[in-house]
């Protein structure tokens, strides 16, 4: 049986020892997913990081592990840990070492890619998303080791282009199958906790849509006081076409394709995750004095993040920076738009519809081109038996003194949607360190090292008592 305080003692120790100094080299290497770094190859900080992983894993991996790392030409690699269990069945855990882009507004005693630890928090880009899980996961499994207590075979599985959608992760499972087999649960860390108090469950994740939208109504750029009235903005069209997908005064998304029936259960356990939180819900982002989150309602706030379609524009071309702007009426306008979707929705069939209604009878005859990427389709967990419900409460109890919470996130996993598929009937625990003010893909990005060697502990219980909790 897993004694509760050596593992306490065990997880402080090693996160202390081994895996803070390797985030820390890890937060300084650059490597940027492939989607925002299309050079990644010849850079070479991929390769980086994946032999600081490497390295690391000489010197830390259980008793009995091998370790393989898939190639393939053109392709981000695939790193496998296979750790040798005595009980049947066969675990599944996930994370990924590639990351976001650097984002302006970092503190200035901070930045992306250099690691400072103030206040228990370690900042800096994919230290929480979500470069501790692979150490993390180790971590776990050490422990268990550490006490004798037996396990399943476990697989840990490393990919290197989450943040770009995953688009090589597809073609590395089906060249992995021997490796990863049929698994009964799935662990990922990779996501979020409503707070830092005690044990989150992700129930679900939206999908997303990623598209440039180009409107271009001149083939050059023109004095605004002589064509102003006469040519219409090419700004002002984009904003049109925004408008059938959004009410610009609540936000709502608009189409009936871009809508789900929310599951009964979802809306309870939303109903209960906004009671725990409270203003926490909202107060998590860094709001500026004054303003106002979209709903008066946290429980609304709650479903808004979590299972309603949202339309976000991520960035711009065409505009130049303020001080660098003439009066003069642009010829083109291109936003990047980044849609989320319910889980559950396609996202082949949402993106062919979205791109059908920008793209459709275009206000003045403006010409409107589209660039799109791989869309992610979102998860939705299957509703979980009783006793494994009493297993994330035992572990969440034992470690966190608080019942274990469940919610959806509103962020996409797409390795999720893809093996909730490949496998049906696995149980899955997908959580992560990403709390209040975590700030992933945005400035000031921390791992909040307490709640993870807490949740590193409440690993081990899970993975110590699957087999018996099942019966």
């Amino acid at each position: 049986m897993l004694k509760k305080q050596e593992t306490i003692s065990y997880v402080e120790d090693f996160w202390d020892s081994k895996i803070i100094p390797a985030l820390t080299e890890y937060i300084a290497i650059p490597n940027k997913s492939p989607a925002f770094d299309p050079d990644w190859e010849a850079n070479g900080y991929m390769e980086d990081a994946l032999q600081l992983a490497l390295d690391w894993l000489d010197k830390n991996k259980p008793t009995g592990a091998t370790i393989t790392v898939k190639r393939e030409n053109g392709r981000t690699p695939l790193l496998l840990v296979n750790v040798p269990g005595t009980q049947p069945g066969r675990i599944l855990m996930y994370g990924h070492l590639d990351k976001q882009p650097e984002m302006e507004g970092w503190r200035d005693n901070l930045g992306p890619w250099k690691p400072v630890i103030e206040d228990d928090k370690l900042y800096g880009r994919g230290g929480a998303d979500d470069g501790y899980a692979l150490f993390a996961s180790v971590c776990a499994l050490n422990a268990l080791q550490e006490q004798g207590i037996d396990h399943p075979n476990v697989v840990i599985l490393v990919e290197f282009s989450e943040e770009s959608g995953s688009p090589d992760l597809p073609f590395h499972i089906d060249n992995s199958v021997d490796e990863i087999g049929s698994p009964d649960l799935i662990v990922c860390l990779d996501s979020n906790s409503g707070n830092y108090d005690q044990f989150w469950c992700t129930t679900s994740l939206r999908g997303m849509i990623p598209i440039n939208m180009k409107v271009e109504v001149l083939r050059e750029g023109v004095h605004s006081g002589d064509a102003s009235g006469i040519v219409p903005s090419s700004f002002r069209v984009a904003r049109q076409l925004l408008n059938r997908l959004e009410d610009v005064d609540s936000g709502e998304v608009l189409p009936d394709f871009l809508q789900v029936d929310i599951p009964n259960i979802r809306v309870e356990q939303a109903k209960k995750a906004s009671e725990v939180l409270g203003d926490e819900v909202f107060e998590m982002f860094p709001f500026l004095d004054g303003m106002k989150p979209a709903s008066d309602v946290n429980f609304e706030n709650v479903l808004n993040r979590t299972w309603r379609a949202t339309v976000s524009v991520v960035a711009q071309d065409g505009m130049p920076a303020v001080k660098d702007g003439g009066n003069v009426l642009r010829p083109y306008t291109t936003l990047k738009l980044s849609l989320r979707l319910p889980p559950g929705l396609d996202g082949e069939i949402a993106m062919k519809k979205v791109c059908d209604l920008l793209t459709k009878n275009p206000p003045y005859g403006a010409r409107v081109t589209l660039e799109t990427a791989e869309p992610a389709t979102g998860w939705h967990a299957p509703i979980t038996p009783e006793w494994f419900d009493n297993l994330m409460e035992d572990a969440s109890q034992t470690y966190f003194g608080k019942s274990a919470m469940y919610m959806g996130t509103g962020g996409t996993i797409p390795f999720m949607a893809m093996l909730g598929e490949k496998f049906p009937a696995a149980n899955f625990v997908i959580t992560g360190v990403l709390g209040p003010a975590s700030n992933a893909h945005g400035p000031n990005e921390f791992l909040h090292i307490p709640y993870a060697k807490t949740l590193t502990s409440s690993i081990c219980h899970i993975l110590a008592n699957f087999n018996n909790a099942k019966g």
